[in-house]
């Protein structure tokens, strides 16, 4: 599939390299003539004439001419043979074991990092984990001390990353005997030529796969093909990977290159040369400014349009920035998430990383909604995003700096918002509250839940709770939200007709209730324990009481308060704005020193509120007595939706 479509010219020579931008681009006869001498002499020994010519002046033309040719356009990024080529080059005059042996003689890394896909079993130690998130590989829980302590092994749903030796996650005590500061040897003085080549070559590398990115950007999200462009990539990323699992060294030589600006600027920016090269840049950049035309954010509400991580464009500044924007319009393909989440024990990086994804964020909905396997997708977004906000202080200077709450809390209201309908719970004709509809896509595949996770992550740290509970216009968008799913996945009993086929919403209502409002609710009660933060929980309690007396009003219950004839033959059982009132009431009155004078709405109100819970009870008790007399002559439906909905409630 990989094309010279963009190139102006067959003959010409083509990279789009950091060496067109120092003067190292030939032209196409003495660049061939001049790689062609190079292969002569074999890798080894390329490599090695190389190293010298770095080491005595700084540069090396023959490096540029090297890889002129190497990571031309032209040739498949996949090329085994390129990048063997490539491998031998970074090693400079060694073999790639020989090198990659030396480099990690010198590696002094305190925390372990190693990635892992789906599927792969992990441990969790609830006694040394500082979050929730924190898991370990089998390694070093094996060579860790985890004796008595309460832990589990688990299948990893959507991949992870080790966090053994980061003293942000977990304890000290928990980590093996290879990380942490303590286990850092002190190493010997790193020789100055180690890593010339490498260093010199990066640039190159990292920028050959956003040249291929943007190359096949016009083909659409939808297509299979879109899928097989960051494919093609998968043996040079391993290549990449490689490099990275060299340790320390080798990794900040990686990290450097992608988050240094005047790297990203020598090598995209204008102006170009004027040949064959930079005619294959200026269109290389065309096709990366309609890729961001085409793939911009949500319209943001106006009253938080400002905020820079809502902005409807973005401008990269990084060849990480842009990298980020790739792994969102490719679907986030799994070799590229590992490469990427590789790096992140350089701490530098992985904030640059963490920022970055925050301000690409708001597009995650729109991707979710165009993919045609979001289940896959929300697994490979959740393995990056669960790596990034399981810090405590990293989360929570996202939250200050770029509102990431904000951020959170508008994508997935405005993903809900799309698929709303009119809610059938009362009388239709007076009732104007609008509600999920749980047979869209968005509810029965779940893609929601990589947004549902990542605030319950973020909310599981309490400096991120706290800012949460004292921010009253975060507070009002989480009610915005809740009330979409008040009375959601309406029962209609029918009593003249068998219901042939039955619905399973119920299924997508329980599992969006749990996930979107049910989890949140207890991250937050979790941190509500102290009597001096009373007034925030009644801060809380008080929105509460206002959306539910909003909603009363909006299906006509509020001035009407009776159940209609026909209303009895309509049920739902998803009331989380009386579920949230009801557990911080308990949580109030249990742990916080409140009384119910303090807390409880007007007596007016309260009977109101009572008698959608009563419903559902008479609902179960209905259900309950169908069973039994289900071999009377009266016949009549409930319909299997409602008794599985009935089950799961």
């Amino acid at each position: 599939m990989e094309n010279s479509s963009n190139m102006a010219d067959d003959q010409d020579d083509v990279t789009g390299g950091e060496g067109s931008q120092a003067g190292g681009i030939h032209e196409q006869q003495h660049s061939v003539l001049t790689a062609a001498r190079l292969k002569e002499k074999g890798k080894k020994l390329a490599a090695a004439h190389i190293h010298r010519e770095l080491a005595v002046t700084g540069h090396s033309d023959s490096l540029h001419r090297l890889l002129d040719d190497l990571l031309a356009p032209e040739w498949p990024i996949g090329n085994i043979d390129n990048i063997e080529w490539c491998r031998w080059l970074v090693a400079g005059g060694r073999t790639p074991v020989e090198f990659a042996a030396i480099v990690r003689a010198y590696d002094n890394h305190a925390k372990c990092g190693l990635v892992w896909i789906p599927h792969v079993v992990a441990y969790r130690c609830r006694t040394c984990g500082i979050s929730p998130c924190m898991s370990i590989c089998r390694d070093c829980f094996k060579r860790g001390n985890h004796e008595n302590h309460d832990f589990n092994m688990f299948l990893s749903q959507a991949g992870g990353a080790c966090d053994c030796g980061d003293t942000s996650v977990m304890k000290p005590e928990g980590f093996c005997s290879d990380h942490g500061l303590n286990s850092c040897q002190t190493k010997a003085p790193v020789p100055d030529d180690l890593l010339l080549v490498a260093e010199a070559m990066m640039p190159r590398l990292i920028l050959r796969m956003l040249l291929h990115f943007r190359e096949f950007s016009a083909i659409k999200n939808d297509s299979p093909d879109c899928r097989l462009v960051a494919e093609y990539c998968n043996e040079y990323c391993s290549m990449l990977m490689e490099f990275n699992n060299m340790g320390e060294l080798m990794r900040r030589a990686m990290t450097k290159t992608l988050i240094d600006r005047n790297v990203y600027r020598r090598l995209l920016e204008p102006p170009y040369p004027s040949n064959s090269c930079g005619q294959y840049l200026r269109n290389s950049r065309r096709l990366y400014e309609e890729a961001l035309r085409q793939f911009p954010s949500p319209e943001p509400p106006p009253d938080y349009a400002h905020l820079p991580a809502l902005g409807r464009t973005i401008v990269h500044q990084t060849l990480l920035e842009e990298f980020i924007f790739w792994t969102f319009k490719y679907e986030f393909q799994q070799q590229i998430v590992c490469f990427l989440l590789n790096m992140l024990p350089d701490q530098d990086y992985k904030e640059h990383l963490t920022r970055t994804f925050v301000m690409h964020y708001c597009r995650i909905p729109s991707v979710l909604e165009m993919s045609n396997d979001p289940d896959t997708l929300s697994n490979r977004v959740v393995h990056m995003s669960v790596q990034l906000f399981s810090n405590e202080s990293l989360a929570l200077k996202m939250v200050e700096e770029l509102s990431l709450l904000h951020v959170m809390i508008i994508s997935l209201r405005q993903m809900m918002s799309k698929i709303l309908t009119p809610h059938l719970l009362h009388n239709p004709e007076r009732n104007f509250h609008y509600v999920v509809d749980c047979a869209e896509r968005v509810m029965k595949e779940h893609c929601y839940w990589p947004l549902v996770s990542d605030f319950n992550n973020v909310l599981s740290h309490e400096s991120v709770a706290l800012v949460f509970l004292k921010n009253d216009s975060l507070i009002d968008m989480w009610f915005q939200f809740l009330s979409m799913l008040q009375g959601m996945n309406v029962n209609l009993r029918e009593i003249i007709s068998h219901v042939e086929y039955e619905s399973s919403s119920y299924y997508a209502a329980f599992s969006c209730e749990l996930e979107a409002s049910a989890y949140p609710m207890w991250s937050i009660i979790s941190h509500l324990q102290d009597p001096s933060l009373a007034p925030l929980a009644k801060n809380i309690m008080m929105y509460c009481v206002t959306y539910l007396h909003e909603w009363l009003e909006a299906v006509n219950f509020y001035q009407h308060p009776k159940f209609e004839k026909e209303d009895m033959f309509r049920a739902s059982f998803h009331f989380p704005l009386h579920r949230y009132l009801a557990a911080f009431v308990c949580q109030g009155v249990k742990t916080m020193g409140m009384t119910l004078n303090d807390i409880l709405p007007s007596a007016d109100l309260l009977p109101m509120l009572m008698m959608h819970p009563l419903r559902v009870q008479v609902s179960t008790s209905e259900c309950h007595l169908f069973r039994v007399c289900c071999f009377c002559s009266v016949k009549f439906n409930l319909g299997e939706e409602f008794e599985a909905d009935l089950l799961y409630w």
